[in-house]
């Protein structure tokens, strides 16, 4: 029997083995036909363990309802949904111990033949490994995960405004967005933060801010300290909403409500960033911009590793050649020494 559980978009089945047990499962998909398919050869697998004595075996489907359930709690759970969305056709007829090499490559050449780049294609071959991986070690579905190598990725320079762009930009971006650009280049917390930004997390008499380890990347949680530029952004918003801090106006039966915001690079942002003639450039980049400035002001390295909440020192080097200031006695030793030319002093250059 196939049926739909409310507020649920995917097909669930429920029928008796033949050996007597109730069985009763998401079937993964959102169409009734896949749902029928799914359904049959739950059957027939079932059937074979009960009647010939064989191990489960487990289909891709599965693995993946089983894992969207376990990582519901992930900030980039919605990322992984929409990769999944395109793996699901070349994988969902597969069992998971199907899935060898040749139907990586397979997946590989037809990215490629869609035009991915590398990173694009690697974002796909990680979330196929990670489920195999955690079929293996975890539930014990498979007996060996297939070693998947990820493809070669040039390395992207750092993308960071200069203090004119910047102001290019917000003066290009709706009132909500442009106080959280500049909140966020003020505090260099990554967009979720700023977006569930909460104002139980906020102290603005000691000037801190705070976010909860369920709430950062690293599961750690992170103080942030308020300069005068979050301040004053977080001054302009009290009093507007009773919990969450940046909101946006919408129109409801014609009356202004102030809603909580989930996105915000939205395509007021992206229109912003094309009227403000910026390119190539993410919400996150805002990130990388608030950590250059730091470096170039003369923040620590180690500092900056604090206040951007980063477990490892690697994360932080990335910004370290913005400023070699710290370099330059170094640099000076192998100086050639002051020279008089007729009698001038010529700064250590010969002039032809």
């Amino acid at each position: 029997m196939l049926y739909r559980r409310p507020n649920s978009s995917h097909w669930w089945t429920r029928f008796t083995t033949p050996d007597g047990k109730e069985v009763r499962r998401s079937t993964g998909t959102e169409t009734k036909k896949d749902a029928e398919e799914y359904e049959a050869k739950l059957k027939q697998e079932l059937w074979r363990i009960a009647r010939l004595g064989e191990k489960p075996k487990h289909s891709w489907q599965e693995a993946v309802v089983r894992f969207c359930e376990e990582t519901a709690h992930k900030h980039s759970h919605e990322d992984d949904l929409c990769n999944l969305r395109w793996i699901g056709p070349h994988l969902k007829q597969l069992y998971l111990d199907q899935i060898d090499i040749d139907v990586i490559e397979k997946i590989i050449k037809i990215r490629k033949a869609g035009g991915a780049k590398n990173a694009t294609i690697n974002r796909t071959l990680a979330m196929i490994r990670v489920i195999l991986r955690r079929a293996e070690r975890k539930w014990r579905w498979i007996d060996r995960a297939p070693a998947i190598s990820l493809l070669p990725e040039p390395r992207r320079r750092i993308r960071w405004l200069t203090r004119e762009e910047a102001n290019r930009l917000i003066a290009e971006l709706p009132e909500h967005l442009a106080d959280m650009v500049r909140f966020s280049l003020a505090t260099g917390l990554r967009e979720a933060n700023v977006t569930g930004l909460e104002w139980n997390q906020i102290d603005l008499e000691r000037r801190v801010a705070w976010v909860h380890a369920d709430q950062a990347k690293a599961k750690k949680a992170i103080g942030i300290p308020l300069n005068r530029d979050a301040v004053l952004v977080l001054r302009r918003w009290q009093g507007r909403h009773p919990t969450r801090v940046f909101c946006y106006p919408l129109k409801r039966n014609g009356i202004a409500v102030l809603m909580p915001i989930d996105k915000a690079g939205t395509a007021a942002w992206r229109k912003a960033l094309q009227r403000a003639g910026i390119e190539q450039f993410r919400w996150h980049d805002l990130r990388h911009t608030w950590a250059s400035w730091h470096v170039q002001s003369g923040t620590p390295l180690n500092v900056l590793q604090e206040l951007g909440g980063w477990e490892s020192s690697e994360m932080v080097q990335r910004y370290a050649h913005l400023a070699p200031e710290h370099l330059s006695e170094h640099a000076s030793r192998i100086e050639t020494p002051l020279r008089t030319f007729s009698g001038t002093q010529e700064n250590g250059l010969h002039q032809n």
